[in-house]
């Protein structure tokens, strides 16, 4: 299903005036993340997937989605989240940079929420590479949601040995 992002102003308690962005909602492992919506091209359940031997964890291989070779994550291993097979809630993220498409499995959709003002500095405590994915969080009732920086994610490819090197 195609995403659109939506927009608007919320007012800061100081009166500065930020924009606020739909974001959608995933689970990975326990954690709960945010991917602003601008970045995510379309969700749907989860594609069979071709391990490619030689890659890191983390690149759990390639599928074909919609006539493309995409290249598929799997980020729960540098987020801390236990790699497990996903069931029937799993589902594929695909998220947009500059034009490239790449997948990210997650274990499930929460649903969205709106970032503004509201997201601050995250702690580093998943280890340097996982850290460096999450641009902060976010405070909720049910607990804080990390926010997921995807230029950050589509950076992972630099780390790929230079024959490996895919989108």
């Amino acid at each position: 299903m195609p995403i659109a992002a939506v927009t608007q102003a919320d007012e800061l308690p100081d009166g500065d005036v930020t924009a606020a962005t739909d974001a959608i909602v995933v689970r990975l492992g326990l954690g709960r993340f945010a991917v602003y919506l601008s970045s995510v091209a379309e969700v749907g359940r989860a594609p069979h997937v071709t391990r490619v031997p030689g890659l890191p964890s983390w690149l759990a291989g390639v599928a074909n989605w919609r006539g493309r070779i995409l290249p598929v994550l799997d980020l729960r291993p540098l987020l801390g989240a236990e790699a497990v097979p996903l069931d029937s809630r799993g589902r594929l993220l695909v998220l947009t940079d500059g034009g490239h498409l790449v997948g990210m499995f997650v274990d499930a959709v929460d649903g969205t929420t709106m970032l503004g003002g509201d997201v601050a500095a995250f702690p580093p405590a998943s280890g340097p590479r996982g850290a460096a994915l999450l641009s902060g969080q976010v405070p909720r009732e049910d607990g804080p949601i990390a926010v997921i920086d995807v230029p950050s994610v589509f950076r992972l490819r630099d780390s790929l040995p230079r024959g490996r090197r895919t989108a």
